[in-house]
């Protein structure tokens, strides 16, 4: 198909196709604001969860907060929320503000797929319209040209539904784009969220070891000798 014949079915389908492909474009854009979003964020979190690991450790409990203060990691809100909440107490209150920080920061890595979801769910139906919709406007032709003394012969309405399926078959293949698109970045959201889940549990298990009395002490970096 030469780019003249192209530019031709798109022109038939006028408003129909012109939606579709703003969905195309507009799926497109949201997977690479997601790429972008998500580069490297199970990555850093590891980084930061190990790094925040070695100072619980040693008990450095000052030193493991200020990491996570200073970092610009997505995680980074969770050890925050962590920290803060233990210096109250290390009961179940704590697993409870985890958990919340947590399902926040699902909700975050999730912003936008709706999107595309919904583009996947609905596109076809906005081209089979389309399609209708030519299917209609090639009969009414027909009608007019039977109504002005015309033949009425079948080769133009075949050629104007032969047309007009050109909006249902844009709509399925924007449709199986965003669909790929989003179960892409489900699988890989749903195997963040679980290296999140374990990153978190494996910080509220070593919150508690270093909070003997139930609370966390707000700095336990030793003071320097006394000259």
């Amino acid at each position: 198909m030469s780019f003249d014949e192209l530019f031709h079915y798109l022109r038939l389908g006028g408003l129909t196709i012109i939606v579709i492909l703003l969905a195309m474009l507009l799926s497109i854009a949201v997977a690479i604001e997601r790429t972008i979003s998500l580069w490297g964020v199970g990555s850093r979190a590891h980084e930061l969860g190990r790094q925040i690991a070695r100072h619980l450790l040693r008990g450095e409990v000052a030193a493991a907060r200020n990491a996570a203060d200073r970092s610009t990691a997505l995680a980074a809100d969770l050890f925050r929320a962590g920290f803060e909440r233990a210096v109250k107490t290390t009961g179940p209150n704590l697993d409870a503000v985890v958990s919340r920080s947590l399902v926040e920061l699902r909700l975050k890595m999730r912003r936008g797929l709706w999107i595309l979801g919904t583009i996947g769910a609905v596109a076809p139906f906005v081209g089979l319209f389309g399609t209708v919709w030519g299917i209609m406007r090639s009969f009414k032709d027909l009608g007019l040209d039977v109504g002005s003394g015309g033949s009425g012969g079948s080769s133009a309405v075949m050629a104007g539904i032969s047309e007009a399926l050109i909006a249902t078959a844009i709509g399925i293949v924007v449709a199986v784009i965003a669909v790929v698109l989003f179960n892409i970045f489900q699988a890989r959201l749903s195997r963040l969220s679980v290296e999140f889940k374990l990153i978190a549990e494996e910080f509220v298990e070593l919150l508690r070891e270093a909070s003997p009395n139930g609370k966390l002490p707000i700095t336990t970096e030793s003071q320097p000798p006394v000259s």
